[in-house]
């Protein structure tokens, strides 16, 4: 159910832009991004920061694509949205001292000190090149091409959370069997 939450403004955004164009297709995401943000709020009883920021960006970002007519903000929505979350975790980690995946999944993974930490850098790794190559494809390429490379290209995260997954599991303790 929370794959379809998660994928469900995305796909109505790449919908409403094949059966329209980018305009339209930008007022679908937001709403469905504001729909979205109501469904995990229902569910979880929370969102998250990270859930707070999108819902901004995506307002923001939707917001000037529309009131200014400019297809230039939404594409670059990705590419900010990424840079900020790779800046917020390295500069966590290097100047606060603080682990910020460690911090929110903690409670949900024991993992080793040096695992978080291996863990964090591949994120920070992972988000400056997902905003990097969101930003080559938003300059250098059609809006065609960039709107399929946001659908297509969701084959990123998935390939990495998969072998974040293969990484942390060898260092998860079993559950030990109640005598």
């Amino acid at each position: 159910m929370k794959i379809l939450i998660d994928f469900f403004p995305i796909l109505l955004f790449f919908g409403a832009y094949k059966a329209y164009d980018i305009y339209v297709g930008t007022a679908v995401l937001m709403a469905a991004t504001v729909i979205q943000m109501g469904l995990i709020y229902t569910l979880d009883r929370k969102l998250t920061v990270m859930h707070k920021i999108t819902l901004a960006l995506v307002l923001i970002f939707g917001a000037l694509t529309l009131v200014l007519h400019d297809e230039r903000f939404i594409k670059w929505k990705p590419t900010v949205l990424y840079a900020a979350m790779g800046i917020a975790l390295a500069l966590a980690v290097w100047v606060w001292k603080k682990n910020f995946l460690k911090l929110m999944l903690g409670s949900q993974l024991e993992l080793p000190d040096r695992v978080w930490m291996r863990l964090n850098l591949v994120w920070v790794v992972y988000c400056l090149f997902m905003s990097l190559i969101n930003a080559y494809v938003a300059a250098y390429y059609s809006t065609e091409a960039w709107v399929n490379f946001k659908l297509w290209g969701y084959a990123f995260p998935l390939v990495f959370i998969v072998a974040q997954g293969f990484y942390i599991s060898r260092y998860l303790k079993a559950d030990e069997p109640k005598t």
